[in-house]
């Protein structure tokens, strides 16, 4: 195995900023032969059946490349995040652990983790990494970012409101690798961030009416 020995996670979504599971050392580097979208349905985190969020998962470039998209610049075609090492003892508890977490759709699959987008050589090789293919139940596929901006802003679940995850995790990113390009994530989060200030806008403007009314019907 090259570079760091043991058992490693890749996260690329909530595991970047949610980590619920005992780690002895964590990595940020970048994968490469997908792209990061929004196309995966979640039904038991970030929305419930019948109004499912959005979350993340990974596109394999040969089967995205036949999707429709809004974004096609080459510089999104590596995929930054973090990895995780698991404690040698405790790899079997987190598994199972992680294996709950993401059952919704995603399976177990294994990638190469580079530190620098120039690296030839990984910094780890082998790291297990949470997709949900294309071929699974919860894969919702491409939709506007018009709509899944919309979507996303509404959605909410027992792990909370939709926005949250993607503002939480555009929030990471730009902690993480400021020099990633990420154009789906963060043209998402522009749409989100200006639906909730639509939101607090009419929120206040009819709590300012209200207050006129009231005041009008005292005097």
């Amino acid at each position: 195995m090259a570079g760091k020995p043991g058992v490693w996670i890749f996260g690329y979504g909530s595991l970047i900023w949610k980590v619920d599971f005992p780690v002895v050392d964590r990595v940020p580097g970048l994968i490469r032969g997908f792209v990061r979208r929004f196309w995966q349905g979640s039904h038991d985190h970030r929305g419930v059946p019948g109004a499912p969020g959005r979350v993340v998962t990974l596109i394999p470039l040969d089967e995205w490349k036949e999707m429709k998209d809004e974004h096609r610049a080459p510089e999104d075609c590596v995929t930054w995040g973090m990895a995780y090492r698991l404690p040698d003892e405790q790899v079997d508890e987190v598994l199972a652990h992680l294996r709950h977490r993401e059952k919704d759709g995603y399976t177990e699959h294994l990638v190469d983790i580079f530190q620098h987008q120039t690296d030839k050589e990984p910094i780890i090789s082998k790291a297990i990494c949470f997709i949900g293919t294309t071929k699974n139940s919860s894969f919702h596929g491409y939709k506007p970012l018009t709509e899944l901006a919309q979507q996303i802003a509404t959605a909410k679940g027992p792990s909370g409101p939709n926005d949250e995850y993607l503002l939480n995790l555009a929030r990471a990113m730009h902690e993480l690798a400021p020099e990633a390009v990420d154009h789906h994530l963060y043209e998402l989060e522009e749409r989100v961030l200006s639906l909730r200030r639509a939101k607090e806008s009419g929120h206040a403007n009819a709590d300012a009416r209200s207050a006129a009314a009231s005041n009008g019907s005292l005097s």
